[in-house]
């Protein structure tokens, strides 16, 4: 099925631990997305989605200016190198219950798999399967 670098987005966002919940906050809406990967220098120490916000913030009613992303960000988070299989990523997402995981190389992040890279691949997969059946029976 191939490895997840042919899939995972090379373009992760990320915001300091230091920020405030307001600046990931404006960050999220800027860019159009669910997830920040939080770092400390250059390495990512968290998780940041939309539903850490909901979670310990608004019905905390905390206001976003004053709380840093440290407080509520999920400190734990799942990874995969490049290199892992494809098949192996969608396990760990299934067997963790989550719906995303970092790509570090070396201890660096170089990429991110979601839920959305793993439907868009399977789905193109999927029709390419088709199609080269559908050319097959024509002959």
């Amino acid at each position: 099925m191939g490895q997840v670098r042919d899939i995972m987005n090379k373009q992760v966002i990320t915001i300091s631990k230091e920020k405030t919940c307001l600046e990931a906050a404006s960050l999220l809406q800027e860019k159009d997305i669910s997830f920040l990967v939080v770092t400390e220098g250059q390495n990512p120490v968290g998780i940041l989605s939309e539903a850490d916000f909901v979670r310990k913030l608004i019905v905390k009613n905390r206001l976003a200016s004053d709380v840093p992303i440290s407080e509520i960000m999920s400190p734990k988070f799942r990874w995969v190198e490049p290199t892992t299989l494809i098949e192996d990523a969608v396990q760990k997402m299934l067997n963790n219950n989550i719906r995303r995981l970092l790509v570090l190389e070396n201890e660096k992040l170089v990429g991110v798999i979601t839920q959305t890279d793993l439907a868009s691949h399977l789905r193109s997969k999927l029709l390419i399967d088709e199609t080269i059946k559908s050319i097959g029976k024509e002959d």
